[in-house]
């Protein structure tokens, strides 16, 4: 297996990661955020969470597309 291939396989599974991330946040969103509605509708707390992980999952969508890459080759 060459570096073109390792890179590739590198990448898919960046983006796998970053899939399965991605649906257990949509997941969650969708239990949350009717749990708050029906309990307490007079306060959104569920924003927080939303924000929070929201930020997190941004952070990974940035080292599934490889914009961190350039940290661990020593430039």
């Amino acid at each position: 297996m060459d570096a073109q291939d390792q890179a590739a396989e590198s990448a898919r599974r960046r983006l796998r990661g970053f899939l399965f991330h991605l649906i257990g946040y949509f997941a969650a969103m969708l239990m949350i955020v009717p749990v708050n509605l029906i309990l307490s509708p007079d306060t959104l707390w569920f924003v927080l969470p939303m924000v929070g992980w929201g930020s997190v999952l941004a952070i990974h969508v940035a080292c599934a597309m490889g914009l961190f890459d350039i940290l661990g080759k020593g430039v």
